[in-house]
């Protein structure tokens, strides 16, 4: 049954108005008779004058100007042609004709695809209080992800009355972007109470999207301002980094608090590892890389004799995934340094991955529920290459010895240093022909 809501009708004795409702066949004056394309009809009884008020189809329908009318039930009748699924907008249209003003929002207020439907079926029909409703009610209320395809697939092409609906989708200008982009930054590389740390860690997580190229472009093109800025925030961080890694105890002597220091130590480290992935997508690695390098030994020191707790070797765990994307800028050449400090990174770096991987897996298969320990397979794999590729690069000497360490060592099987090996054997083996049938002398 219909919705009953009451109006005014026009008294032909006095001029007064008496009520009329929807559905009302006693009052009723036309039949508005909604036809499916599947055959079956639907007959609501309505009124002319709040029809013709209310919509520019029926007014020219029930007009002189129209040729012919139809009676049905000893009333006029005009016909709407419409989809079996777009019924019920039809008739909520309808019902809404017999609606004041002031409470049509209200009336819509039956979910977005519903106040879609009707908007359809009132610009059909040519009802511009109706549109009007319709469009202040979509634009107020929140939109799950497939209501937004649905307006999409719904709004463009209805005229300038409905555009505004558009609004939040419409694409934001670069210099917004910009300027949120800047101050997320900022806000991200700061060191918030414990209590902001969900919202950093956001921030962080929207940054990285910004930049991340999917199956859109990056929504961020950044230039050398951009880019500067983000270097002096990191740079920010490393400072602080640094200040909380020299204020820790290197001598194995000495026991490191679980609590305190070595918390903030290990946050310190979790911004890191995150701003590695925004340095890599900008390619301005050097600075990073550099400071990781100088604070190396003093990192390995200060955790390799600590408490083997989960906690310690949670924080050991992100030093090697932080050092796993120093050592790819360094080995694929992202990152240019000397001989001597590639050299000096493998031989600090080397020791600490072979001690530390084997715990780590023990830990992981005693813990499998133990998402802190989770390191992806590949990650391994990563830093393994990272290594063969720098150790390739350095004086056969050099790989020589290091090779030779590694065939004695208890660790043999990690890092795999099989490929640098069979490499280092071929390049020896044909070194002085090489040399010198490109009139070289050798050393």
């Amino acid at each position: 049954m219909y919705a009953i809501v009451s109006c005014l009708m026009e008294s032909p004795d006095n001029n007064t108005r008496a009520p009329c409702r929807i559905g009302d066949r006693s009052t009723s004056d036309v039949v508005v008779r909604l036809r499916m394309q599947e055959g079956r009809d639907d007959r609501v009884y309505c009124h002319s004058h709040v029809l013709m008020k209310n919509s520019k189809y029926f007014a020219d329908r029930l007009s002189e100007n129209w040729p012919t009318c139809q009676i049905l039930d000893s009333r006029n009748c005009v016909d709407v042609y419409c989809q079996e699924s777009d019924l019920d907008y039809h008739v909520s249209l309808l019902r809404l004709f017999y609606v004041s003003i002031d409470d049509l929002v209200t009336d819509l207020c039956y979910g977005v695809r519903n106040a879609l439907g009707v908007l359809r079926v009132a610009n059909e029909l040519g009802c511009p209080q109706i549109i009007s409703a319709c469009v202040d009610y979509l634009e107020a209320v929140p939109w799950e992800e497939s209501e937004e395809d649905e307006i999409l697939k719904t709004i463009p092409g209805m005229g300038s009355q409905v555009e505004r609906i558009l609004a939040r989708l419409q694409p934001v200008n670069e210099v917004a972007i910009v300027r949120i982009f800047l101050s997320a930054l900022r806000f991200a590389t700061s060191s918030p109470s414990p209590s902001m740390m969900d919202l950093k860690t956001s921030a962080q997580e929207q940054l990285e999207y910004m930049l991340t190229e999917d199956d859109d472009a990056p929504l961020l093109t950044a230039d050398e301002e951009i880019k500067s800025e983000v270097r002096e925030c990191v740079k920010s961080l490393l400072a602080r980094f640094n200040n909380v890694l020299e204020s820790l105890p290197c001598n194995p002597e000495e026991p490191i608090p679980i609590t305190g220091k070595l918390q903030l130590f290990h946050s310190y480290l979790a911004d890191l590892l995150w701003a590695c992935q925004i340095l890599s997508k900008l390619d301005i690695m050097r600075q990073f890389v550099i400071s990781w390098m100088e604070a190396s030994e003093t990192i390995t020191k200060v955790v390799e004799n600590a408490s083997l707790e989960v906690d310690i070797l949670e924080t050991k765990l992100k030093i090697i995934e932080i050092t796993t994307k120093t050592l790819e800028a360094i080995g694929y050449g992202t990152v240019i340094l000397p001989t001597a400090k590639r050299l000096n990174m493998v031989k600090v770096w080397l020791p600490f991955v072979r001690v530390v991987r084997p715990l780590i897996d023990s830990v992981s298969a005693d813990a499998e529920d133990n998402l802190g320990f989770k390191m992806d397979g590949e990650l391994w794999q990563s830093l393994e290459a990272a290594f063969v590729s720098i150790i390739l690069a350095l004086p056969s000497g050099d790989q020589a010895e290091i090779l030779t360490e590694w065939l004695k060592n208890e660790h043999i099987r990690y890092p795999d240093l099989t490929e640098a090996f069979e490499v280092w054997c071929y390049r020896s083996k044909v070194a002085k022909r090489r040399l010198a049938s490109f009139g070289t002398a050798t050393v």
